[in-house]
């Protein structure tokens, strides 16, 4: 690989996977706040006033580091991929613009009021803010979603006698077909993402014995949100998409389950190893004939392996890209056992007493956020060579006067502020968490000291 294009696409994905930590948090907990808010607008306490503003807090802490981290993604649209915009600035040009007008700006307009507002408006404006805010998270998350489906699976577009592409119809590219499950996917996701966090908090609360009203607010949230999103992220969202990836990717999905081979009757790898000498899978542990049930719900039906494709169009990457897939899918599965079990002890009543299940839930709060990024890696490593699939080759997108030094210089200048950035977040973070839903209520929370 060309020294140039390794350290572009390096920067690149350093730059998103830190930059996604963040907006996977925001776009989830709009929801959980709509609830909180909910609440308090059919109660006569505080107490979910106050629950709303703790994590409106939260929201925009997360918020102000996805902003300053996510700008240097756009930039690097001209610096390092100026041949890749010249060709289809005219599509992804138009879809992140109209994230920015319609979407990023209803955002951060309403949290500005959720932040600063709360003793000046009622509860039902209070309310109506959240909504906003939830719809301004969502639409974000569908229009930079929508660009990426493009590049995964490019519709609706014109190629113009200068070889750049333009929108042939904006209806069609909003409603493209893989954006559809790659959306449902995403978002669900962020709600498990969320709701481990909020129910992690509230574990910590319960563990250390302080502000009980809260933590058992937060951990019941959490719970049931977090249990009801992991089960749809698994089904139907994720298994969707996988049929989605074998249906317009076949050879991304080969690779993604490590099939090397051709099978009627493919079995689901659950473990192992891929070896790249004898593309076979070392040490494997199976479910006989189930790949080829879930794709196509028949035991028998015939999968293409990666031995039907010429080696050129292979993903460059095959050992990174299952193993990503299978991390993301291994993970799932852990979430929905700890939330299933969580949930289950919650309505015995007995979850607040449970001091092992609320360990569980507090150290399974980084894993949402680790399934989310090798999803991640496995979805764009599985992409390449392509940029725009089938289109646009990655090589291709460079920006023909950046040269390779500069884009190792400003990769590490970028390990060296994010490495700062996370630090600060997880201060500020930490330091959210020991001050405590005191907003309203000082006097209270001290008293549930």
């Amino acid at each position: 690989m060309d020294t140039a294009l390794l350290y572009d696409r390096l920067q690149f994905s350093v730059t998103a996977t830190f930059h996604y930590l963040f907006p996977q948090l925001t776009m989830g907990l709009p929801l959980l706040l709509l609830y909180l808010r909910s609440r308090d607008l059919l109660s006569d306490s505080d107490h979910f006033h106050e629950a709303a503003q703790f994590w409106t807090g939260i929201f925009a802490l997360s918020f102000a580091f996805g902003v300053v981290t996510g700008i240097p993604l756009e930039f690097q649209f001209g610096t390092n991929w100026a041949a890749f915009s010249n060709y289809a600035g005219g599509v992804i040009g138009q879809m992140l613009a109209m994230e920015g007008v319609f979407a990023f700006f209803l955002e951060s307009s309403f949290l500005g009021v959720l932040a600063f507002g709360t003793t000046r408006f009622s509860r039902r404006t209070l309310w109506l803010t959240t909504l906003l805010l939830f719809v301004g998270a969502w639409l974000s998350g569908y229009f930079i979603l929508a660009t990426n489906a493009w590049m995964q699976h490019p519709v609706a577009y014109q190629a113009g006698p200068d070889g750049r592409v333009t929108v042939g119809s904006l209806s069609d590219l909003l409603t493209n077909p893989w954006l559809v499950w790659q959306f449902a996917h995403n978002m669900t996701a962020s709600v498990v993402t969320a709701s481990f966090v909020m129910a992690a908090v509230g574990a910590l609360y319960q563990l250390a014995g302080i502000y009980p009203a809260h933590a058992r607010t937060y951990v019941r949230t959490g719970v049931v949100a977090g249990a009801l999103a992991s089960v749809l992220v698994i089904t139907p969202a994720g298994h969707e998409s996988a049929r989605q990836v074998f249906e317009f990717q076949p050879v991304k999905g080969a690779a993604f389950e490590g099939l090397f081979r051709s099978e009627r009757g493919a079995d689901l790898v659950l473990i192992g190893q891929p070896n790249m000498e004898t593309m076979t899978i070392d040490n494997p542990v199976v479910v006989p004939s189930a790949l080829s049930l879930f794709l196509y719900y028949d035991l028998y039906a015939h999968v293409k392996g990666l031995d039907a494709f010429p080696p050129h169009e292979w993903p460059e990457q095959i050992a990174l890209l299952y193993f990503a897939y299978h991390i993301m899918v291994g993970l799932g599965t852990w979430l929905v056992l700890v939330m299933g079990v969580a949930l289950l002890w919650l309505w015995r009543g007995k979850l607040f007493a449970a001091r092992w299940l609320l360990w569980l839930l507090l150290l399974s709060a980084p894993f949402p956020s680790l399934a989310t990024t090798a999803g991640w890696i496995a979805a764009e490593v599985g992409r390449q060579p392509w940029l725009v699939y089938g289109l646009f080759h990655t090589a291709e997108g460079l920006s023909p006067l950046a040269q390779s030094g500069d884009a190792l210089f400003s990769l590490l200048g970028f390990l060296g502020l994010y490495l700062c950035l996370g630090l600060l977040f997880v201060l500020l973070f930490v330091e959210l968490i020991r001050h405590g839903p005191a907003g309203a209520m000082p006097a209270a929370v001290q008293a549930g000291r």
